[in-house]
């Protein structure tokens, strides 16, 4: 069956404003899009950006292109709207993501900085995410001809320190018989990590496709800490891992953990240790005094939602995904 694709939408602003469309930013143009995006968050509750496009605004491999809506026009122009394409397969489809400034929503930005994106990809399906199912995306996805394809849960399991709510306590530790556990080195690991990955995610369209530039984007990162990279090798070899994030606090918001990543060798599959290794790293986050860890899962994966149900986490929001068929020529 051929999918049919969209007729192209109007790309205008609103009345007095401008888009222009970069593939790269200069430094002034990415911090008036990280405060755009803090902005946002502080009205959400949620980022509108992933990590992956917030490490990529100053990346100048054209891997992506950015569209920037503006409060009038020139030098000093406030920015209102912005959307983030990243094109790295952009034969296949291009990842989409945007953001609108809380006090300019409702007046059109969103549709036209997104039908401006569309215009950019040459036809290609697009897939456009909404964190935290944002009701005013769900009604710009449908006017722009996009389809609901995909939810990501967040869920959310307190730990019980640093003020958090009662939390019931952790499950003793216990790795599968063979099974050792270190730290992540540096220098060292890099390239088995990165295999294991690619194993271990075959199948995910954003985890399996990181590469050596995407891991040191992260490892440079401020909030990398090895101690908490858990590795798990059976015989000398790296068969799974545990990397775990904390998320600074801001003002009264305290620090959050996070299961960032949890991956098993395929050979691995029903030994336990996707369990162990998330263990390892919630008492790892425990003992670092955190409130509450976080992490995300796709909704449809019955198997690993009953593993974090058991271990205490709840569903606290969603995340959610659109897809274009493309423009028409």
């Amino acid at each position: 069956m051929t999918e049919r694709r969209s007729a192209r939408p109007s790309a205008a602003p609103p009345p007095g404003g401008s888009l222009v469309v970069r593939d790269t930013l200069d430094d002034a143009e990415a911090s008036a899009v990280r405060a755009l995006v803090a902005r946002a968050q502080h009205v959400d509750g949620a980022a509108a950006l992933i990590e992956n496009a917030l490490l990529r605004l100053r990346a100048d491999d054209g891997c992506a292109r950015h569209v920037l809506a503006h409060d009038g026009a020139g030098v000093g122009a406030d920015l209102v709207a912005y959307a983030h394409l990243d094109l790295s397969e952009a034969r296949a489809r291009v990842a989409a993501e945007c953001v609108v400034d809380p006090r300019h929503r409702r007046a059109g930005w969103g549709s036209a900085v997104v039908a401006r994106a569309l215009l950019e990809v040459d036809g290609a399906p697009v897939l456009l995410w909404s964190h935290g199912d944002h009701p005013g995306a769900a009604r710009m996805a449908g006017r722009l001809g996009f389809a609901r394809v995909r939810d990501l849960w967040r869920m959310v399991r307190p730990l019980g320190a640093a003020g958090g709510a009662a939390a019931p306590p952790l499950p003793a530790m216990q790795l599968p018989d063979g099974i050792a556990v270190r730290t992540y080195e540096p220098g060292r690991d890099e390239r088995v990590w990165l295999d294991l990955n690619a194993r271990a995610f075959a199948d995910h369209p954003e985890q399996g496709a990181m590469d050596a530039g995407d891991l040191a984007q992260r490892t440079g990162s401020e909030w990398f800490d090895p101690a908490g990279f858990f590795l798990a090798e059976r015989a000398g070899r790296l068969v799974g891992f545990h990397w775990t994030k904390v998320h600074a606090g801001e003002a009264a918001e305290p620090a959050v953990g996070e299961v960032y990543v949890v991956g098993v060798d395929p050979a691995e599959q029903g030994s336990g240790l996707g369990s162990a290794l998330t263990l390892v790293g919630l008492h790892h986050l425990a003992g670092l005094g955190l409130g509450s860890v976080l992490l995300y899962v796709e909704a449809d994966n019955a198997p690993a939602l009953r593993v974090y149900a058991r271990l205490g986490f709840r569903h606290a929001a969603t995340d959610t995904q659109y897809r274009h068929p493309g423009l028409a020529p």
